[in-house]
């Protein structure tokens, strides 16, 4: 009943124009690069008996930049939700097409909907809640709230609730023995200077 540390990768072009992105492999800016090491930085003292990480470049070089690379496990279960006909494009833009939308409620057309993603990580929490220590584990910003959400058995939609910036750490651990949020979004380590 060790902690899990949820590591959102670094930020792209893509995040900071807020373009949904799932398979298209967009790289790290050189902010998310250092954003990545910041994480490492934070990180420093834990010893992960697992490290878990996306498939996608953005999420495999922030594990590596944290210095949590070598031991760490793709795992295809952890790729971004897919967004089907919406992959490239913003919120503002698909709600000119379709007001209203949400995606945590609709999904997207060719993409996932929340119960899909929720398969998914509810298979990755398997894992998690099997190894007997902490775990660290590198994705994207979607599927890391319908992890969080899954965490406290919410449903996978209710991670439309839990915002979650790149670069962040959020720690996921137990009371006694009901599994909760222990806490979530943190950029402090971003504001740190590097030492």
């Amino acid at each position: 009943m060790a902690e899990v540390y949820l590591v959102r990768h670094g930020e792209t072009e893509w995040s900071v124009s807020g373009r949904h992105t799932s398979s298209s492999d967009i790289p790290l800016t050189p902010d998310g690069q250092e954003a990545a090491r910041a994480a490492g930085r934070r990180l420093a003292s834990l010893r992960p008996v697992l490290v878990l990480t996306s498939p996608l470049q953005r999420a495999r070089e922030t594990c590596r930049l944290a210095g949590l690379g070598g031991p760490a496990e793709v795992t295809p279960d952890l790729v971004e939700w897919e967004y089907g006909e919406y992959e490239g494009r913003t919120t503002k833009d698909i709600r000119a097409d379709r007001p209203g939308w949400w995606l945590w409620r609709d999904g997207a057309p060719g993409g996932e909907r929340p119960a899909d993603v929720g398969r998914r990580v509810d298979r990755v929490i398997a894992l998690l809640r099997a190894v007997d220590g902490p775990a660290a584990v590198f994705a994207h910003g979607h599927v890391l709230r319908v992890l969080g959400a899954r965490w406290v058995d919410l449903a996978p939609s209710d991670g439309g609730r839990l915002a979650l910036s790149t670069g962040s750490v959020s720690v996921l651990g137990w009371e006694r023995d009901a599994p909760v949020i222990e806490g979530w979004n943190d950029r402090s380590h971003l504001l740190a200077e590097p030492t």
